[in-house]
């Protein structure tokens, strides 16, 4: 709050210029303006369906590698290597890549995001599945269960606390790589607003992106959150909380 204060004053004095950093009340302003036109949620809507594209294909894709690899040793040297090396290299480096390959049209940006979603939800999921207590498993053969059984009853909801860690981590990484994602010759979305503005020096609506980026990454990790309180409903932590 004091924070806002002073910056409200300062603006106001002129000591920050308004093409430097609106003053908040410009910002606030401009936030209702801009929701009152639909300029705000029609855009918010187009970014929300390319992180949602994003991490369908991203998720997918990662889960199904970390099952592969975490159930068989198999898998793992044929998978595990690769995804080590696809962890040292910045997602951002490929952009000018993928835009060769992809065009400036919408496939890159998807592209971009689901890239960036893979590792954090399959090295979870494949530490999770990898840190499964041996004796659970052992326990489940001896009552007779089959392997599919096993990998269903014991295996999978050991590691879900794994899976949603990753999955936090998944939507807070394409929320990021979504800021540059947008960048790419964007005729809509919250990066088109942000380049508009930047050309236009409106630091009132770049600001107001801003905050709306910060909000989709509060309201990803919420989600998650409460997906962990239904779903990991059986853990002694969560019960008693």
């Amino acid at each position: 709050m004091v924070f806002l204060i002073l910056w409200e004053a300062g603006s106001r004095l002129g000591l920050i210029p308004k093409s430097t950093l609106a003053a908040p009340s410009a910002v606030i302003g401009t936030l209702v303006e801009m929701l009152t036109t639909g300029e705000l949620p029609d855009n918010l809507w187009v970014s929300f369906l390319r992180v949602a594209a994003g991490l369908v294909i991203g998720l997918s894709i990662g889960i199904a590698l970390a099952l592969a690899a975490g159930l068989s040793r198999q898998g793992e040297a044929a998978i595990d290597p690769i995804m080590q090396i696809k962890r040292t290299i910045p997602t951002l480096a490929l952009t000018p890549l993928f835009i060769v390959w992809f065009g400036i049209g919408e496939t890159p940006k998807v592209a971009l995001i689901a890239f960036a979603s893979i590792f954090p939800v399959y090295l979870n999921l494949y530490s999770g599945i990898r840190g499964v207590d041996v004796r659970l498993i052992e326990g489940a053969r001896s009552f007779g269960l089959s392997k599919a059984e096993v990998i269903w009853h014991v295996i999978l909801p050991g590691a879900l606390p794994s899976l949603l860690v990753g999955l936090r981590y998944s939507l807070s990484v394409s929320i990021l790589v979504l800021v540059v994602a947008e960048q790419i010759n964007a005729s809509a979305g919250l990066g088109y607003l942000v380049n508009n503005a930047r050309d236009f020096m409106r630091t009132d609506i770049i600001v107001v992106c801003l905050l709306v980026y910060a909000a989709l990454g509060l309201g990803a990790d919420g989600l998650v959150r409460l997906i962990e309180r239904r779903a990991l409903a059986w853990r002694p932590s969560l019960a008693e909380g």
